[in-house]
């Protein structure tokens, strides 16, 4: 317990004043000081540079699928956006991943061409084409989870049609 006559911490100093460490304390090491131990290298030592680039580490059987399938299940969701950034993503890592994201683009880019023909096609009958809309989102669905399932066995996918635009 304090007697009144004993300093609070932060008190009986000036203020702001941090009062000195204990007894024996050892101070903490300076912010880039070296760790305990560490020997500076001999005069001249040069350390070899860095690579310029680091070789990308190869994928493993299962991830090669699921990024494969995801390209392909991602169509549904996001249209191309979704093998685009896995094809951009993983083309020099993966072989596979690289051909089943590419076949996927190409799909949701013919799709998206469907999207555009339907809509004229609509506008042009003044609504009466109207049902066209579902052909391409039904065949974006049944074609994507065909591929997705085909991607996920190890198993290459070319979709039925598709305009083959990025090689």
């Amino acid at each position: 317990m304090s007697t009144p006559s004993d300093p609070m911490p932060g008190q009986g100093g000036p203020e702001g004043a941090v009062p000195p460490p204990p007894a024996g304390a050892v101070p903490p090491p300076a912010y880039n000081a070296p760790p305990p131990g560490y020997q500076a290298p001999p005069p001249g030592y040069a350390a070899a540079p860095p690579p310029a680039y680091a070789a990308a580490a190869p994928m493993s059987d299962s991830d090669q699928r699921m990024w494969a399938m995801l390209s392909h299940l991602g169509g549904i969701v996001l249209g191309f956006i979704a093998p685009l950034v896995v094809w951009l993503m993983y083309k020099e890592k993966s072989r596979f991943v690289e051909e089943q994201s590419k076949e996927s683009l190409n799909f949701q880019i013919t799709m998206i061409i469907a999207w555009v023909v339907c809509g004229i096609l609509t506008l042009v009958t003044f609504g009466l084409l109207f049902f066209l809309y579902f052909i391409p989102g039904i065949l974006t669905l049944v074609f994507c989870i065909i591929a997705g399932i085909a991607a996920n066995k190890g198993e290459a996918y070319r979709y039925p049609f598709a305009i083959r635009l990025v090689k």
